[in-house]
């Protein structure tokens, strides 16, 4: 049996999480180094020249690189399988970086309708100032994906499981027809995590996070992340937009994300234990309308969900009954379960979209993407899920009260 180290090509998932990407310094450290330094010094005037035009490389300047940032992304893309990642400060910074570095007025862009709010706003509103035609689809229905990729179009955009409401893009063929049209397409995979996910096997060009939900998943910090095989984007795009624009991510929340990884393999498997136990919980019940789960079988998409992720995830979204003042009545008896817009935390969260994360859209649209006035998301967390339940059962008993 050779002695010789493992090659990292050759690491499974966990050992990936754990390891992935480290860079000991001088002092041989366990546990990652933290670099909290904006800028680095060079041994003579000449060096600083070469840096600078990119015949050495090394770190400049930490808007551009840094040490701590640099070990981050090198484990994350192990574990997606990709080439290259871009550590961001957030997730939306992700998005629009993703879009906002290769497209150009004049250009097309194709998204899904149902995403998340911040993200539906940079697609209908944000990108038409600048001149960037953007249409919108039903991320479920294949022919309008087929009638609005019938003519060429720059980026395709889309999330699945979708944002609040857990509608499932068949991601293949979406794929297949979006290169047919010449489009990049860029995948929010942030409810799936790249442990349930891989969207580049089934043809996407990007895939990008919010590290601040899952990769983090304890609340403590903001992150995000774009991933990409296409070396060409990132050095002629994504690398001059990064450095010129600035929205790099901080060596703390680097590090901070560092540790997420390492258990986040173990916290997302827990994860969808306990969210298929509460999805269950909630479908037996008859004072709860429509239960939204991918694992579900009642899930009017569960064969194509369980055919691109390995489980259902965190998420669960549910009708309360009596529209908004139901719903408040309900989120107001809560007494386990913190009202939050955030997700993937150890902690079980729930918010209310039509009235936080989706409030700025029309009821109309918020209709198209199937959020009622009585729908709530609930990010289950890793406490006992009869605790989770027992809650649950109280605030829906107060509901109706």
């Amino acid at each position: 049996m050779s002695d010789a180290p493992p090659r990292e090509e050759s690491w499974r998932t966990a050992t990936r999480l754990v390891r992935g990407g480290i860079e000991r310094s001088q002092f041989d450290e366990t546990s990652e180094a933290l670099y909290l330094t904006s800028g680095y010094v060079y041994g003579s005037a000449e060096e600083a020249q070469r840096a600078f035009k990119g015949e050495d490389k090394r770190y400049i300047y930490s808007r551009y690189a840094n040490p701590t940032v640099t070990m981050f992304e090198t484990r994350l893309a192990m574990l997606e399988g990709a080439e290259v990642c871009v550590a961001t400060a957030s997730g939306m910074a992700a998005v629009f970086a993703a879009l906002a570095s290769q497209l150009k007025a004049g250009d097309r862009v194709v998204a899904s309708r149902a995403l998340f709010g911040s993200c539906h706003y940079i697609i209908s509103e944000l990108l038409p100032c600048y001149g960037i035609e953007t249409v919108l689809v039903d991320g479920t229905d294949l022919d309008q994906w087929k009638a609005a990729l019938g003519q060429r179009t720059h980026c395709v955009f889309l999330e699945t499981p979708s944002n609040p409401a857990l509608e499932i893009i068949d991601l293949k063929a979406v794929c297949d027809l979006s290169h047919d049209a010449g489009a990049c397409v860029i995948v929010d995979n942030v409810f799936a995590t790249p442990i349930l996910q891989k969207p580049f096997l089934f043809g996407a060009d990007i895939v990008m996070y919010s590290a601040t939900k899952h990769i983090d998943g304890q609340g403590r910090t903001l992150g995000g992340a774009i991933l990409t095989n296409d070396l060409d984007f990132v050095d002629t795009y994504l690398t001059p937009f990064m450095r010129h624009t600035g929205p790099s991510l901080s060596p703390f929340n680097a590090w901070v994300l560092l540790k997420g990884l390492e258990t986040l393999e173990l916290r997302v498997r827990q994860h969808c234990v306990n969210s298929r136990d509460v999805a269950e919980f909630l479908s037996a019940r008859n004072d709860v309308g429509r239960v939204l789960y991918p694992a579900l079988p009642s899930h009017p998409q569960h064969e194509l969900a369980m055919a691109q992720m390995s489980d259902g995830g965190n998420l669960v979204s549910f009708d309360i009954e009596g529209g908004r003042e139901g719903a408040f009545r309900f989120l107001n008896a809560l007494e386990l379960i913190d009202i939050s817009n955030n997700l993937g935390d150890a902690k079980s969260l729930i918010t209310h979209p039509a009235t936080t994360t989706h409030q700025r859209l029309e009821p109309e649209e918020r209709a198209r993407m199937g959020i009622t006035d009585g729908l709530v998301r609930l990010s289950v967390g890793l406490e006992d899920p009869d605790d989770v339940k027992e809650d649950l059962d109280r605030a829906l008993a107060a509901a109706k009260a």
